[in-house]
């Protein structure tokens, strides 16, 4: 990454078309004219860089970053991991995945290889070596692609072989590992590690212990896959940054562990636009653009969007005038130096030949979609200078890999949706509508950089993460929990003694039981007598409602309704400097709209905003040592006039007016 440079362009596949050499004088003259700056190469082009074994063909990948060099375009070159080539499934079958049931793969589709096999990383390591000693040092290669998008699993001997291992490293003994997975219940002990096998429908689907530990093994064998890769790349000589392509909502690997292993964070980010009302649409991206800023709390890269129809999702919809320039400015607002797509050109055949593109069928520069991106490239070069420029948050919300494992295989108390990721969500866009950045983090982080930290639906507890928040508040932070945390260590055993665990004290309260809603149930919660200045008299809950005993605490809100009317449903308390809170059901978001107002204040969050932000207008800094930048975006509907205060306008209209999916980016100078 580099100041006064936002990465522009996207993934680019001139493999498939080194049969036809006027398409690459094309695509060169297209991408001058749309600003592009930057393009992915290689991700998928194994089959041409080693055709046979041992023959590897570079010259055509040299021609074309010479050529793109020469026009000022940088390259972020790919390991072409993601998908070997047919002559290596044929000669060595043990690089095919095993599915749960036992099933090896044929050759197909992609990501379909074994990240535990010798064979397959030592093939991976060998390509990745001679490609970095052959361009790890050419100045038009800025940055590393690993592989495309990690994830998936492999149950074949080898990983089995493998993941006992593992275990046998975490445990030592096999009676440290019954004990922690509580394997007496339903006589399902095992006498030898040898015995352990990885969660299948055809076996062992009931012990969540393994079925966690799985999940880890899993998470932790995809990491050391691209470390070994990474290796490879230094072994040879590559020093420039690297990066790997995350996925929204992806579950199968631990992105804030991953995160620790690459320079860079990035993700592919395909939300379905005009779905719902773009507002909806846009909080929920905004959600993860700053999980993955957050991974490494630094800038990140949007790797991959669409410029035209997603042709995968369930409806290939057009984006509307205006949409692709405020995609990518909404990433850039978040954090991201680079808005890239997928993909560059569209290609004749294959699975994704109707997917939007910068340059279509037709090969023409008077095309909605590329007219769209070119007038976006115009803007991200106007706004160059918040590259490298930080995002500042003192205000927190936990969403962990763990925790989601956990509630997922949790068995209770609702099997048809515990809503974890909404019930995060809702914390988050609550702060988010305040005009304040907002971090996503997980249980390991450290807690002392904020003034306010949400903990939704904790349901398992990391080791020592109760101490963690113990000593936050104690040393005067704000801090919310909700219902339905604090009940499982990390093996999904319930704690003893009381829940949520190590946190009584904290919150002055015990958690006795919790009453799952069906869908068309709701309930009330309503203030008391002494409340909470600023909330509503009532507000409606669905789905979970915990029933807890005060000890110590002030109970703000009740249940309205059902045989636990009257009952605490909102509750504050003293511990040491801070104040911590706890909300007993799951609320709709206007009351935490409401509460998180009122606590805001508390935490000493400010806006840099003076005025309330009009629905559907997102508000996001961007902070240098000499100044900040406010991004404020419309996804709303309706027209907004909003007055600015005095600094440079860096984009959009002086007078505060912005129509639908229109921006004003304004430039704060520090005194």
């Amino acid at each position: 990454m580099k100041d006064g440079y936002l990465m522009y362009g996207g993934d680019y596949n001139p493999e498939q078309w080194l049969s036809m050499p006027k398409a690459l004088e094309t695509d060169l003259a297209r991408f001058e004219e749309a600003g592009i700056n930057t393009v992915s190469l290689g991700i998928f082009a194994w089959a041409k860089l080693e055709p046979r074994e041992g023959e590897f063909c570079f010259d055509w990948m040299e021609n074309i970053i010479n050529r793109l060099y020469e026009r000022g375009i940088s390259v972020i070159l790919a390991t072409p991991s993601g998908a070997r080539p047919h002559w290596m499934a044929d000669k060595y079958p043990e690089v095919l995945r095993v599915n749960e049931m036992r099933q090896k793969a044929l050759f197909g589709a992609r990501h379909n290889h074994c990240m535990t096999s010798p064979l397959y990383r030592e093939k991976v390591g060998q390509i990745n070596y001679l490609l970095a000693e052959r361009f790890g040092n050419h100045p038009g290669v800025k940055m590393w692609h690993i592989s495309n998008e990690y994830g998936g699993e492999c149950h074949c001997e080898l990983c089995q072989q493998a993941f006992r291992e593992w275990l046998k490293k975490k445990y030592q003994t096999i009676d440290a590992l019954n004990d922690a997975w509580c394997t007496a219940f339903w006589s399902h002990t095992y006498d030898d590690f040898e015995q352990v096998e990885s969660p299948s429908p055809l076996g062992e689907t009931s012990i969540m212990g393994l079925i966690l530990d799985w999940h880890r093994f899993v998470s932790d064998q995809t990491i050391d896959f691209m470390e070994k890769e990474i290796d490879a790349l230094r072994k040879a000589g590559a020093g420039q940054p690297v990066t790997a392509n995350l996925m929204y909502h992806f579950g199968g690997i631990d992105y804030f562990r991953l995160a620790q292993k690459i320079d860079v964070a990035s993700w592919d980010s395909y939300p379905t636009w005009h779905k719902k009302p773009e507002w909806e649409t846009a909080r929920d991206t905004a959600f993860w653009h700053d999980v993955i800023r957050s991974l490494k709390r630094k800038p990140f890269l949007m790797l991959e969007s669409c410029p035209g129809a997603t042709n995968w999702q369930g409806v290939s919809k057009l984006k509307k005038p205006g949409m692709v320039a405020a995609a990518s400015l909404q990433s850039i607002a978040h954090g991201a130096d680079g808005a890239l797509y997928f993909q560059m050109r569209k290609s004749r055949g294959g699975e994704e030949k109707f997917h939007g593109a910068v340059i279509d069928h037709y090969d023409g520069n008077d095309t909605r979609t590329f007219r769209d991106v070119a007038e976006t490239g115009e803007m991200l070069a106007r706004l160059g200078e918040v590259s490298g420029t930080e995002t500042c948050a003192r205000a927190a919300v936990l969403y962990d890999w763990e925790n989601r494992w956990a509630l997922e295989g949790s068995k209770g108390p609702r099997n048809d949706g515990l809503y974890y990721e909404e019930c995060v969500e809702k914390s988050y866009r609550a702060l988010r509508r305040l005009g304040v950045n907002v971090d996503v983090i997980d249980q390991t982080f450290d807690l002392s950089d904020y003034r306010f930290v949400a903990a939704p639906m904790e349901y398992l507890f990391r080791p020592g993460f109760e101490k963690k928040v113990r000593d936050y508040v104690e040393k005067g932070g704000i801090f919310v929990m909700t219902y339905w945390s604090g009940v499982v260590d990390e093996n999904d055993c319930c704690f003893l003694g009381g829940t949520p665990y190590g946190l009584m004290d904290v919150l002055g309260l015990r958690s006795e039981e919790i009453d799952a809603l069906y869908d068309w149930e709701e309930n009330t919660v309503c203030q008391t007598e002494e409340g909470l200045a600023g909330m509503k008299e009532s507000y409606t809950c669905k789905y979970l409602c915990q029933l807890v005993k005060p000890d110590g605490a002030q109970t703000l809100m009740v249940y309205g309704k059902d045989f636990y009317a009257g009952l605490p449903a909102l509750l504050k308390n003293d511990f040491g400097k801070g104040h911590a809170y706890y909300v007993c059901a799951d609320m709709e978001q206007g009351f935490y709209d409401d509460l998180y107002r009122i606590l805001a204040g508390e935490a000493g969050l400010r806006s840099p905003w003076p005025e309330e932000i009009p629905e559907g207008v997102e508000l996001t800094v961007r902070s240098s040592r000499e100044a900040d930048y406010v991004f404020l975006q419309n996804f709303g509907r309706e027209t907004v006039e909003l007055k600015l205060p005095e600094g440079e306008v860096l984009m959009g209209s002086r007078d505060g007016r912005m129509e639908h999916l229109e921006a004003i980016v304004l430039k704060l100078e520090r005194g």
